[in-house]
């Protein structure tokens, strides 16, 4: 499926901010620099990004305090910078961070009474590096799964999930079977849970005598919609929250459908001891009323959970 050139040109223009906003953002977050204009395309993307304390005034949790490990002072966390909300984006002066996992984990770090030490990190370096101790904790709208759940512990936050984008002129209304797929270009995130899901059923077409469809990764938001934009790809598989936002704010794109709902968390290595604290601060939160303060901010209370759970098994719908 290809879109003809004078809608492609539509396309573009509406692609063109969220895009190169993304893939600026994407570059300040790995050290590189663009002299050439970056600077208006971060403020333009800063422009479309929630601003509104809702931390500060988070007091320590003494109850939950207590849970932690006996001299825990601060933690490092790594923060996976995807450019587009409610997703980790970065600021127009180059160095904030501000998302709903940034704003959900300094909530948390002040309920714990703890210092948070954040270092940027690819969404799928995260994950193994927690086994091996660089990391004391990641967010990045990880999803838990049963398989994740092998090697990692999670502290779940928000319930959001798997979803489809594609273009405005494309005959998909709703996907409910991969088969619907097949013969399609499916673009995603490399190392997601989206990846493992249509890598695992790509045999759903073959065994059905159909073609399979072509599984797409890219590290980077823009990449992404770029693709859906000039016709490489025929259809995004992504964060619901994410997809809804950024059709939101797109001509030419429409959103499908949820796919598959997953509990989203903190991610930590297997048998960590900060997993009762982490549980205990969150649902401190919800308590408190700051937990819809913050899903209000970024637009996502159909995410809302009713308390934290400690790496509960996967949802199956």
């Amino acid at each position: 499926m290809r879109t003809p050139m004078h809608a492609r040109k539509n396309l573009f223009a509406a692609f063109t901010l969220i895009t190169s906003a993304t893939l600026f953002l994407t570059a300040c977050g790995s050290g590189a620099g663009d002299s050439t204009g970056g600077t208006a395309n971060a403020a333009a993307q800063s422009d479309e990004i929630p601003t509104k304390d809702v931390v500060s005034a988070v007091k320590k949790d003494p109850a939950a305090a207590k849970l932690l490990p006996s001299g825990t002072r601060s933690l490092t966390i790594a923060v996976s910078v995807s450019g587009q909300p409610p997703g980790t984006s970065i600021l127009d002066d180059g160095k904030t961070l501000a998302g709903q996992d940034v704003d959900f984990a300094n909530a948390v770090a002040r309920v714990l009474g703890i210092k948070l030490k954040t270092e940027q990190a690819s969404f799928e370096a995260i994950l193994p590096a927690l086994d091996s101790g660089k990391y004391d904790l990641g967010v990045g709208n990880f999803g838990v799964t049963d398989e994740r759940r092998k090697t990692i512990d999670f502290v779940t936050y928000i319930n959001d999930g798997q979803g489809f984008a594609t273009r405005e002129d494309s005959k998909l209304s709703k996907v409910t079977d991969l088969r619907q797929l097949c013969g399609l270009n499916i673009a995603t995130g490399a190392g997601t849970t989206f990846e493992a899901t249509l890598e695992d059923n790509r045999h759903l077409c073959t065994d059905a005598d159909k073609k399979a469809y072509k599984v797409q990764t890219y590290n980077e938001q823009g990449a992404i919609w770029s693709s859906l934009q000039q016709g490489r790809s025929d259809v995004v598989m992504s964060t619901i929250n994410g997809l809804r936002y950024a059709v939101a704010r797109q001509e030419g794109v429409k959103f499908l459908n949820e796919f598959h709902r997953l509990d989203v968390g903190f991610a930590f290595e297997k048998g960590t001891k900060l997993a009762p604290a982490f549980r205990a601060a969150v649902n401190k939160l919800i308590a408190d009323g700051t937990y819809d303060r913050i899903l209000k901010k970024w637009g996502t209370t159909g995410s809302a959970i009713t308390a934290s759970q400690i790496s509960p098994p996967e949802l199956k719908n």
